[in-house]
């Protein structure tokens, strides 16, 4: 049987993360590393000679140029957090190395800390993963379906109709051996043409060339300028067709992530967060570097911040 890409992907083992980033100071470098590869540069100004403060544990780098005085996580994920980087750098590592996914739950009882820092945490690093995602687009050839997240509320409408439901569009694509490449799930207002194509333009390249089962909504593909190709089932299902087999493969590893790790959350609000999570999961990007480079990047992201975030549905 062949070897799955990434369930054998290489990880960090605990023993050898806590040799690299056991302590405070091991991990400010890492983060000064990953933050300035080439070097301090100042947020103001771009000037490179600086000098550095220390107050306690904690470094300043003051700007020998224009005098702007910035700390180590200001601007990034981390800025205002009382919690020492060695936490944070233990959550990265948790979560990045979690086959299933990861609950702030089950955080929270492996960082021992309370549930309400672990939810923060957690979202924290989910939004890091939602946006960097949203940077990537695919290429080539992609399989595309429609699919829902959550069930029926009870008392509600059944079926598609549920108000608990959110739809969203798997996509994968795969190269010339049809092997997978890259994975994305994105919350979309509904299947019709025109959410479709807004999806497409947003998340496919000009080049790619999609395949998807005979549902009318997807002719937006073409409408957006994309390459269209229709597989007709004949009655079957679409996971009964070999041509739609990677993207009933991910849909598969994902209602087993989210079954397995996330028993409830806010469908609607928080949907593209979990499914973002999941996409970083399956694509290869899941090594704690990466989502420590997202989370510099992501900048500062208050509790009012997360509590307000709504999905695009």
């Amino acid at each position: 049987m062949a070897m799955n890409r990434v369930q054998f992907q290489k990880g960090l083992s605990l023993p050898d993360f806590l040799r690299r980033f056991g302590t405070e100071e091991q991990c400010a470098t890492a983060l000064e590393s990953s933050r300035w590869p080439n070097g301090f540069q100042c947020p103001q100004c771009d000037g490179t000679r600086h000098s550095v403060l220390k107050c306690g544990s904690r470094k300043t780098f003051q700007c020998s140029h224009c005098r702007h005085q910035t700390s180590l996580i200001a601007g990034t994920l981390f800025q205002g957090t009382r919690l020492p980087l060695t936490l944070w750098f233990l959550a990265i590592y948790l979560i990045s190395q979690a086959k299933t996914g990861l609950s702030a739950l089950a955080l929270s009882r492996q960082l021992g800390v309370s549930y309400p820092t672990a939810w923060r945490i957690h979202h924290k690093l989910m939004q890091s993963m939602l946006e960097r995602e949203a940077l990537c687009t695919l290429q080539g050839s992609v399989q595309a379906d429609d699919a829902y997240l959550g069930g029926e509320r009870s008392g509600g409408k059944p079926g598609r109709g549920s108000e608990n439901k959110v739809p969203f569009v798997a996509a994968v694509s795969v190269d010339a051996q049809e092997h997978p490449v890259y994975a994305r799930f994105t919350t979309i207002k509904g299947f019709a043409g025109p959410a479709v194509a807004d999806w497409a333009r947003t998340t496919l390249d000009k080049t790619c060339q999609v395949l998807t089962d005979g549902l009318p909504c997807f002719n937006g593909i073409a409408d957006a300028g994309r390459g269209h190709a229709v597989i007709f089932s004949g009655g079957r299902k679409p996971r009964d067709l070999p041509q739609f087999s990677w993207i009933n493969t991910v849909l598969g590893n994902l209602k087993a992530s989210l079954s397995g790790a996330y028993h409830a959350f806010k469908f609607r609000k928080y949907a593209q967060h979990y499914l973002s999570t999941m996409t970083y999961r399956l694509n290869p990007s899941t090594l704690l570097m990466n989502l420590l480079r997202a989370s510099i990047n992501t900048g500062p992201k208050p509790k009012n911040y997360l509590r307000s975030v709504e999905s695009s549905c």
